[in-house]
């Protein structure tokens, strides 16, 4: 989930002020982490003056909730675009495609989404499920286009292809090496086609 990342100068341009915090959020929490990031990181973040962002979120708790909306967000508008190729094979390799545009943020600081999964889990507030929701709506996109293509181990086909891109995302960012991504990219989409064949 790659594209949840989003350069600063965009979040500025982009929606109002709610938005461009939550968006800031998802962006400062990947970089930073939850626990290390403050509420005025966020606000420098999102060209925001300080005291507005409690106008709008008066925790850490719930930018923590809107960033998870803003990658919500994101997989939504990633979706649209990927259905606008005519075959599922080409959706699901233009998926790993972005994916390996993404190597050196990975490389840098791991998957967006999965990075924050792996802090909120250590947490018990529940804000874990809320991501593993947005999470799911991926696996269940990707299952989609696996049973699109004729494949009766579709919902197995998903959970490979996510936890293929998680492991090479943890890899490429211990050991600070966008090749790997690429490597893996490669290897995936020979796997898309000879599933397809």
């Amino acid at each position: 989930m790659s594209y949840v990342t989003n350069s600063a100068a965009g979040e500025r341009r982009k929606g109002g002020k709610r938005e461009r915090l939550g968006a800031a959020a998802a962006r400062v929490f990947h970089e930073q982490g939850v626990e290390k990031t403050t509420i005025a990181d966020i606000a420098h973040a999102a060209d925001v003056p300080v005291g507005n962002v409690y106008y709008y979120f008066k925790t850490k708790d719930q930018l923590v909730r809107a960033a998870i909306g803003a990658h919500d967000q994101t997989l939504n508008s990633m979706i649209a675009e990927l259905e606008q190729l005519p075959a599922p094979q080409d959706r699901l390799k233009a998926l790993i495609g972005g994916w390996v545009d993404e190597r050196e943020t990975a490389a840098r600081f791991g998957c967006p989404s999965g990075t924050l999964a792996t802090e909120l889990d250590k947490r018990a507030d529940g804000l874990d499920r809320e991501l593993a929701g947005v999470m799911r709506q991926l696996v269940d996109w990707v299952e989609t286009q696996f049973a699109a293509m004729g494949r009766a181990d579709a919902e197995e086909l998903a959970v490979a292809l996510i936890a293929a891109y998680q492991g090479i995302s943890l890899l490429t960012n211990t050991f600070r090496d966008p090749e790997l991504m690429v490597t893996e990219g490669e290897r995936l989409a020979r796997w898309i086609d000879s599933l397809a064949s």
